[in-house]
């Protein structure tokens, strides 16, 4: 498998991280404000943290690439 192709599906699956944490964050958030649950803050910021993860890991993996670590 080539440098590019691993590349790729990295990017594909940072991507699908991403979105995912993205709409938990999004429904988290809103279920927070609209039923009072203090509870669902926790998850928000647990999806960030994840969505955020996922984009540092993407980076790294791109970094230790051009490097040929």
């Amino acid at each position: 498998m080539t440098e590019a192709e691993i590349a790729k599906r990295r990017f594909t699956r940072m991507v699908a991280v991403s979105a995912a944490s993205v709409f938990v964050a999004i429904a988290a958030i809103i279920c927070a404000f609209r039923f009072s649950q203090s509870w669902l803050l926790f998850v928000f910021g647990v999806a960030l943290l994840i969505g955020f993860g996922a984009q540092i890991w993407f980076i790294t993996g791109v970094r230790s690439a051009k490097r040929g670590v």
